[in-house]
């Protein structure tokens, strides 16, 4: 049960990008995202964005798993791959981990599907639209600091924004364009997401960018994110 969950996390996440991508998904929530012009590099970087929580985890793919990149997820220990499908060479190559499992989607939905997502609760059902990313949200967005983010900055706050949408609240992600570098996810207070992400980046959060799923509701979370060398960020709003 908690890997099919897991593994629906991981498909609805990596279903957002155009370039080749991976997600790796751990009880939910993504631990690393990349996009690259190489599927292999793209999971490879994924991975290595947090190495740790990533092993035992669940990969999703948005291209065709290739050989490169079957080996390279071959290294360590995955509990699922998801992807469109698998080369031959490729499979043959998973088939032999024995404790993986492997699912291929076939055709392929773009991030924009229309679904009913539904949650249980006590006594029914909550329904509601599956949250369709929208083209150019961060870019449509209002700058509010005299500073205009650079052009590579809103390159990576659209990632960042992309991904940030997948993580459980309070959710932030730290990001550089391409790649996450570091997820704070599902805390009770924003300012502690912060410090997990922060955590998680180490010297990688020097640069970075911040998304929030939420409003700052005190200056501490921004603070902390600056501290820790975040240069930008994309929240909703609604904090003065």
């Amino acid at each position: 049960f908690n890997n099919l969950v897991d593994v629906d996390a991981a498909l609805d996440c990596v279903r957002e990008f155009e370039q080749p991508a991976a997600v790796v998904v751990k009880h939910t929530n993504p631990c690393g995202v990349a996009e690259h012009t190489s599927l292999e590099q793209a999971y490879r970087i994924a991975r290595e964005a947090d190495s740790l929580s990533a092993f035992g985890g669940i990969v999703a793919l948005n291209r065709p798993c290739d050989l490169a990149t079957a080996k390279a997820v071959a290294e360590t220990f995955i509990e699922c791959i998801i992807a469109p499908s698998f080369d031959a060479e490729a499979l043959e190559l998973l088939r032999a981990k024995k404790a993986l499992r492997i699912l291929a989607t076939g055709a392929w939905l773009g991030p924009d599907f229309a679904e009913a997502h539904m949650k249980r609760i006590g006594g029914g059902l909550l329904v509601q639209d599956r949250d369709a990313t929208k083209v150019n949200e961060i870019r449509a967005g209002r700058v509010v600091t005299t500073r205009q983010p650079t052009a590579d900055e809103l390159v990576a706050l659209d990632f960042a924004w992309k991904v940030t949408k997948h993580v459980k609240s309070n959710a932030i992600v730290l990001a550089k364009p391409g790649r996450t570098v570091g997820v704070g996810a599902g805390q009770m207070s924003r300012v502690v997401s912060v410090e997990i992400a922060a955590k998680k980046a180490g010297e990688l959060a020097k640069g970075s960018v911040l998304a929030s799923d939420a409003f700052f509701p005190f200056a501490d979370g921004v603070e902390a994110a600056v501290a820790a060398g975040a240069v930008a960020i994309a929240q909703p709003g609604g904090s003065v």
